[in-house]
């Protein structure tokens, strides 16, 4: 049995004042249709729900028992409109974004910090995850945005953030000639140091040289990116690394870039969301930060 919603709000207003006409007035309607409203009220529920005297209205015993639900389901109404107007106006929410904690350290930190600044009732959560994972999760409706690399799917609306660089490098004491220019042969020919199978990047970097024929067949896999560097710094081996993500290493003479006669195509770190799903208040405005560029 469904029941107009506003039947319920007048009959709550004339439980309240007692009297058809003042309810009419503080609806904004006749004492017709307020008499009529409670009459189909009545009739939709089989049940009487006032009695009528010359001083003005009363609730019955079912009448008593209906109010109770009804000014608690409209009280819940109202919180829920009232939480939704905070939320649109960026008071209060939860925004969940999904990224790898590399990521989350060198690119997207700084905006955080001003988004919390300029919103601090919006909740942030940060789910960690590599591109596969992270998008699995803008799919199931877990996190609002991803930031993925190279993300490929119609589904998705993107934007791309920045620009990344598979390079190699060694320990600067590692017994290799940092001055050769070497090719993909050779560098496949050193203990390689490399991420996991599951990374999106090592799964870029093995197609890139299987074009040329050339297996990669690494002596360390790692979950970590910190550990390509560590490890290659102690003389472990050479790792394939992001250039962007180890500069500081570079700049710091902890570990050097090995010369190559080919260079891999650049790869790009998307903001991602879903492409006919309209984005919270609190999404829209964490995005358009980032397309501005400023934080």
């Amino acid at each position: 049995m469904a029941v107009k919603l506003e039947l319920y709000r007048v009959f709550k207003e004339v439980a309240e004042t007692g009297n058809i006409s003042v309810a009419a007035k503080n609806l904004y309607i006749s004492q017709s249709a307020v008499s009529q409203s409670i009459k189909q009220l009545e009739t939709a529920l089989q049940a009487r729900l006032f009695s009528r005297s010359p001083r003005g209205v009363s609730l019955t015993g079912e009448g008593q028992m209906l109010y109770q639900y009804v000014r608690s389901a409209l009280g819940l109404i109202a919180t829920g409109e009232d939480k939704l107007s905070q939320a649109q106006q960026l008071l209060l929410g939860t925004l969940v974004i999904g990224a790898s904690d590399t990521v989350t350290s060198w690119f997207l930190t700084p905006y955080l910090e001003a988004f919390h600044r300029e919103h601090p009732g919006i909740r942030l959560k940060i789910v960690s995850g590599r591109s596969a994972k992270v998008l699995s999760l803008l799919k199931s409706g877990t996190v609002d945005i991803a930031f993925a690399s190279s993300p490929s799917d119609s589904v998705l609306a993107t934007w791309p953030c920045f620009s990344t660089h598979a390079v190699f490098v060694a320990g600067s004491g590692y017994p290799c000639d940092f001055d050769h220019v070497y090719t993909l042969q050779e560098i496949a020919a050193f203990p390689l140091i490399l991420l996991e199978r599951k990374a999106s990047s090592r799964v870029f970097l093995e197609q890139y040289f299987l074009k040329s024929g050339v297996t990669l067949n690494p002596e360390i896999e790692l979950s970590s990116r910190g550990l390509l560097v560590s490890l290659s710094r102690i003389g472990l081996g050479v790792a394939g690394v992001t250039l962007e993500f180890v500069q500081k290493s570079l700049d710091a003479g902890e570990i050097r870039l090995l010369r190559t006669d080919f260079e891999i195509p650049a790869r790009s770190v998307d903001m991602c969301t879903l492409q006919d799903v309209t984005p919270t208040a609190a999404a829209a405005a964490f995005m358009e930060m980032v397309r501005r560029g400023t934080c």
